[in-house]
């Protein structure tokens, strides 16, 4: 998974697929206590899949907070003329 697929999709769509991600990395890790794991690396792979949308989260939540703290100063800078 690249960062330039995740980067168009909505917060909702990533909330889903970070939820997915999850879903799986307990699956892995039951798979690996019980011995019947084949693929490791992918456990490897989901964590850094979970960091990146959890990331790409973080800056859509700053760039709402700052969009809004933009317009909230704009607002204000005519309220004073």
């Amino acid at each position: 998974m690249n960062i330039q697929d995740l980067r168009p999709k909505t917060a909702d769509e990533l909330q889903t697929q970070l939820l997915d991600l999850k879903k799986e990395a307990f699956n892995l890790r039951f798979q690996r206590a019980s011995g019947q794991l084949e693929n490791t690396a992918r456990v490897r792979e989901v964590r850094r899949d979970i960091a990146r949308i959890k990331t790409l989260l973080g800056e859509k939540q700053a760039g709402d907070k700052t969009a809004g703290d933009k317009k909230a100063a704009a607002a204000a800078g005519k309220e004073s003329k």
